[in-house]
């Protein structure tokens, strides 16, 4: 079963980048959205051996723009980012 409200919203592929280049397209993914009024955002990484995902979730979860960032029971490929 799939959340028909993932597909809606905002997404980011950030499969085959770094974890050092990931940072920063999320980080400006977040402003953009911030910019446009947009307060969930999916982040696609991927499963693999989880290291965008371990560098998605140490890097955001001090990150002041978020509020609340947890992922899919149903989907262990994508990280949802909640923005103040």
């Amino acid at each position: 079963m799939k959340d028909p409200f993932l597909a809606i919203l905002p997404r980011i592929d950030v499969h085959g980048e770094t974890s050092d280049t990931v940072i920063y397209l999320v980080s400006d993914f977040i402003n953009d959205n911030l910019i446009m009024g947009n307060k969930k955002l999916v982040i696609i990484h991927g499963i693999g051996e989880g290291i965008l995902k371990k560098a998605i979730n140490s890097y955001f979860k001090k990150d002041k723009r978020v509020c609340k960032i947890y992922g899919d029971i149903f989907n262990q490929g994508i990280t949802i980012i909640e923005l103040k």
